[in-house]
């Protein structure tokens, strides 16, 4: 599993959620030295999520290692409704009462997705997934919440708790994982 490459909000700390924001030239490049590191791994197809980030960023993996790519809105960013595109100083300004319970709980929006409905989300498509390719080397490219998901079911860890128990990996960061009894392990 990869985290896309930077965008913008990533770089101004903006919520993006489902929003769309293209990777800047760093996010490019980002992409390109990921595609260089995974150059040589036998990586049978890859997945990602549609939203541009995520899909600019394994669209140039994919071309490097010259594997088949396939959307899968299952691994999508969670959806953080009226936050999206707001820094977090403007969320704190703007909705100071879900700024601190996302602070306090990890999900303070009144709209969008919980994190408990993400992991669902993630999970589920993540083992559909790894059925379709059994014994297959698979790359996911989404986003950082997704990730956290995972590690999350790995560990045995509430998806509402991952926020502030598992830190979210850096741009084009990997974590390699494996489905071992019909749940997710991740792989040290």
């Amino acid at each position: 599993m990869v985290r896309h490459g930077e965008t913008d909000w990533n770089r101004d700390n903006r919520f993006q959620g489902h929003a769309d924001p293209p990777l800047n030239d760093a996010g490019r490049a980002q992409a390109q030295e990921l595609a260089e590191r995974l150059d040589g791994e036998p990586v049978a197809v890859a997945y990602t999520s549609p939203l541009t980030r995520a899909s600019e960023t394994a669209q140039i993996v994919c071309r490097r290692l010259g594997i088949e790519l396939h959307a899968s809105a299952s691994l999508m960013e969670v959806d953080v409704g009226s936050w999206s595109g707001l820094t977090q100083a403007e969320v704190e300004e703007r909705f100071p009462d879900g700024y601190r319970r996302w602070l306090e709980y990890g999900h303070g929006w009144d709209d969008g997705e919980s994190y408990d409905e993400l992991g669902e989300r993630v999970v589920s498509g993540l083992l559909e997934i790894a059925a379709r390719h059994p014994e297959e080397l698979v790359l996911v490219v989404t986003h950082g919440d997704p990730i956290r998901s995972a590690l999350a079911a790995a560990a045995g860890v509430r998806f509402g708790e991952a926020r502030r128990s598992i830190a979210v990996l850096d741009n084009c960061a990997a974590v390699r994982m494996t489905v071992e009894s019909g749940g997710l392990q991740a792989v040290h």
